[in-house]
């Protein structure tokens, strides 16, 4: 009797990428800017969505995936100022796309134009998984060190922009925003940073200029949603 050998290997990074480019497509489509923000816990990630959304009032319509291991308290802060809904890992440190695509889908029904995916509170695992953003934004408090980049060069090397959060903290800390500059040039040559504190308000209007003119851009790129 003749054996026959069916291979069976799948590439499974292979697979994850090609879902998530087609999902980031199909956002590009309905002209939705998608945002991963990643960060180390307590970077002020969500306190930096609440600024933008107030900035904004209501002028741009943004919704948010809140990403967390446990609990719900960072939807419930935003659940006054946009569509939220809680993604909770039950113990995984990062998310995954399936998880985000289900949380989509009880906002889709709302006519965004920006989606902002908060990741789980952590700079090592979500460098190493694409969630079909536009943007991978690493956000750092001043609180941390200027060191960081350095330290964690994946989360600065993938991300496509960095905020340096809470500068209103400067006057208080050992941090030096050239120092951080230079560190962060150093793992990735023309990353745009843009200092930020979600307590004065300094640095959120020209961020979320920056994010409007994104969008604006990625609409041009698509022919599918001018």
């Amino acid at each position: 009797m003749a054996i026959e050998t069916i291979p069976l290997q799948l590439n499974l990074q292979q697979k994850r990428q090609a879902e998530a480019q087609s999902w980031r497509q199909s956002l590009t489509s309905r002209g939705i800017l998608c945002l991963n923000l990643i960060s180390s816990p307590g970077a002020g990630k969500t306190s930096l969505l609440q600024a933008m959304a107030r900035h904004w009032g209501g002028s741009l319509r943004m919704g948010v995936l809140v990403g967390d291991i446990a609990t719900d308290r960072d939807a419930l802060r935003l659940a006054p100022l946009v569509p939220v809904r809680q993604l909770t890992t039950g113990g995984a440190c990062h998310l995954e796309l399936p998880l985000v695509q289900k949380g989509w889908e009880q906002l889709e029904t709302q006519d965004l134009e920006i989606l902002v995916i908060e990741n789980v509170g952590n700079l090592v695992c979500p460098a190493s998984h694409d969630l079909g953003e536009h943007l991978r934004v690493v956000v750092l408090s001043v609180t941390e060190g200027d060191d960081k980049p350095g330290k964690y060069p994946k989360a600065f090397r993938t991300s496509q922009v960095c905020v340096i959060n809470k500068v209103d903290l400067l006057p208080y800390v050992p941090f030096s925003l050239v120092a951080v500059t230079a560190d962060a040039h150093a793992v990735h040559g023309d990353l745009p940073l843009f200092a930020t504190s979600a307590t004065t308000g300094e640095g959120i209007a020209l961020f979320c200029d920056f994010l409007v003119t994104q969008r604006r851009n990625l609409l041009h790129r698509d022919a599918n949603v001018l």
